[in-house]
């Protein structure tokens, strides 16, 4: 016979199968199942006392693992699908946007190829604030949570009413232990175990751990709460008017008007940066002017988003643009009745070293007639703007101001007491400046004295490479008149050409010093009383025993000057010319800068019947002795070394570089 009490199921089948069961098996049957019951009710109560015991004394609440993480997989999706929605889109400047970049030079990029990207080239001058949109737009575009400086991330304001999708994470110790992350239900509820539900819905945050601690304390005593906000809930926002992207957008519960906009990619070239409205049921609650916050950091009209607000951008207004000389030249765009002193402000002001005194103002309305005007400043700093107009600000460094306003900046070296640079006012000379060094010394060469000039370097610069021009035109035009009747002649040409080709070349490599020759008298003691320019460079050399022997002689260099040697004298002592000499070329460049040549006429300082022969020779002379060149070539005919040194400023180290 079995003696296991029979189960529920059994019990329910003997009473279907029996219509009048004994006494005795209804008292069991009642007794069987009272005690499962009992059971039943002492194991959980053993098993609250286990946890109670294992866990060092309090009461462990825990929630299920779904409530806390059922948000994870959602918020996955959405920053993929934020991230693969970034975007891509290139910056279309507006009409006067580009007109004013070509106006400082700027060109757009060649049409590509079709089988090649459009390529963009980076304006010189934005719109006031479109800089700021576009390198942001991108980034709020991407998952919030994960930038730093993201809404997410911000400090939570004490205002910051709780709301269906936030989630909560609240910590609970002393006879109650628990950390426990809750997301408010569609009820505006979270569940606390052991608790129950709590509404938190519209309640502020900095009530939050009151609310929830009155609460827990109905159930438990000695315990202390603390609650935060963790994952906020995002809220659907609309974008609409003059952007990129208009739309709906999902932000955090904490974004503002501004981070609507970028999330948008701001107002497009169409769209203003100063008639922005926030609307809220039908109802304007904010009129937002982007250059409050730009210009002048003020945030106030920047309020916080609802679910369901409406971000309009209105079309653009007026539009100027500010260039030249002010700290940040930029296209801004204009309220009624603002002046040039607004838009002045909002170019940062005049830079250093503008010029205050007037401003040009270009007018597109009055094309047809005069375009531009000039305006004294500050007497018309109050003139009301027009839409496309453009306002020039000039340097006052860019330009030159008349000799006799100009204060000299000048260098002297050489023999004087205190070489150096120094300042002389606007009327100085070159006494002043011999002065002002403390005066010449009793070894300074007066005559050999080196006075150079920074305009006649540049003017020198530019007549030397025209000669150069013309000398390469016509050694080529030389070489293609030339026929050869034999291969003897061909290879002659060939040679010449390959020699003239090597000539300019180095006479490429040598640039005019801007040299000023003084007509001074070889025992000078004292400096014409020149007026002097800004730049100026004064050299005074000691007085030299030698000179110098180059060309074509046997033994060049430089050699002891005896009293009441001439120029002949000096080239007997380098071995005399060579057989290729062209001796009747020979020139004399004297320390002053000034050429002395053997070709001079009659009535110069030497003649054909002498030669060089009774030209005495001077300190720091350098003798040049040009080789022997086909007598039909242009440089033997038009060309003299003389013309190239005395005009252009060359001195012996040209000379070198010519030989070599």
């Amino acid at each position: 016979m079995n003696d296991r009490a029979p189960s529920a199921t059994t019990a329910h089948s003997m009473k279907l199968t029996t219509n009048a069961p004994k006494p005795q098996v209804r008292a069991l049957l009642i007794a069987v199942l009272g005690g499962l019951a009992m059971a039943s009710a002492h194991t959980a109560v053993l098993n609250d006392r286990n946890d109670a015991s294992d866990a060092g004394g309090p009461v462990r609440l825990t929630t299920s693992r779904a409530q806390g993480d059922n948000s994870n997989a959602g918020n996955r999706s959405r920053q993929y699908s934020a991230l693969k929605e970034r975007s891509t889109r290139r910056y279309k400047p507006g009409e006067f946007e580009l007109y004013v970049n070509r106006l400082l030079g700027w060109e757009p990029a060649p049409a590509p190829m079709q089988s090649q990207e459009p390529e963009d080239k980076e304006l010189l001058i934005h719109r006031l604030g479109a800089e700021l949109m576009n390198e942001t737009s991108d980034e709020f575009n991407a998952d919030e949570s994960s930038l730093p400086g993201s809404e997410s991330s911000r400090q939570i304001p004490p205002e910051y009413q709780i709301g269906v999708g936030d989630e909560l994470q609240v910590s609970i110790w002393g006879s109650v232990d628990a950390d426990l992350r809750l997301t408010v239900d569609r009820g505006g509820r979270i569940v606390i175990p052991r608790v129950g539900p709590i509404l938190v819905a519209g309640i502020r945050y900095a009530d939050l751990n009151s609310v929830i601690s009155s609460r827990v304390g109905q159930v438990f005593r000695n315990f202390q709460v603390s609650a935060s906000l963790g994952r906020l809930r995002g809220i659907r926002v609309y974008v609409t008017g003059f952007t990129p992207r208009p739309g709906a957008y999902t932000v955090s519960s904490l974004s503002t008007l501004v981070s609507a906009l970028m999330k948008a990619g701001g107002p497009s070239a169409a769209g203003s940066f100063r008639q922005i409205e926030l609307r809220r049921a039908n109802k304007t609650v904010s009129q937002f002017d982007m250059y409050d916050l730009l210009l002048k950091g003020n945030k106030s009209a920047d309020i916080p988003l609802q679910a369901e607000d409406v971000v309009h951008i209105g079309p653009v207004g007026a539009q100027v643009a500010i260039l030249g000389s002010v700290n940040k030249s930029v296209i801004a765009e204009l309220k009624p009745n603002e002046t040039i002193t607004d838009v002045l402000a909002m170019a940062g002001g005049f830079n250093p070293v503008a010029d205050r005194s007037r401003v040009t103002l270009e007018r597109l309305n009055e094309r047809n007639d005069r375009r531009v005007v000039e305006l004294g400043m500050p007497a018309e700093s109050s003139l009301r703007l027009s839409n496309g107009d453009v306002l020039r600000v000039f340097s006052s460094v860019n330009t030159t101001l008349p000799q006799h306003k100009q204060f000299k900046r000048v260098r002297i070296e050489g023999e004087v007491a205190r070489p150096g640079e120094y300042v002389l006012p606007p009327s100085s000379g070159v006494s002043d400046v011999i002065r002002a060094a403390g005066g010449l010394t009793p070894q300074a060469y007066v005559f050999g004295t080196e006075f150079t000039r920074e305009s006649v370097r540049v003017s020198q610069q530019e007549n030397y490479e025209r000669a150069l021009r013309d000398l390469e035109t016509e050694f080529t035009r030389s070489g293609s008149t030339q026929k050869a009747l034999t291969a003897d002649e061909a290879t002659a040409q060939a040679t010449r050409a390959s020699g003239s080709i090597r000539l300019i070349e180095r006479l490429r490599a040598v640039k005019p010093t801007g040299r000023i020759v003084l007509q001074l008298d070889a025992a000078a003691t004292s400096l014409p009383d020149l007026a002097i320019e800004e730049g100026d460079r004064l050299l005074i050399p000691a007085r030299p025993n030698t000179v110098g022997v180059f060309g074509s002689v046997f033994n060049g260099g430089s050699y002891l000057l005896k009293d009441g040697s001439s120029v002949d004298d000096i080239v007997r002592l380098a071995g005399g010319p060579t057989r290729g000499a062209d001796t009747g070329s020979i020139f004399v460049l004297r320390a002053n800068g000034s050429v002395v040549s053997a070709r001079q006429s009659r009535g110069g300082w030497i003649s054909f019947d002498t030669a060089l022969s009774t030209l005495p020779a001077l300190p720091g002379d350098t003798v040049f002795v040009p080789e022997e060149l086909n007598k039909t070539t242009f440089v033997q005919e038009a060309k003299e070394w003389t013309q190239i040194l005395y005009q252009f400023g060359l001195g012996a180290a040209a000379l070198k570089t010519i030989k070599n």
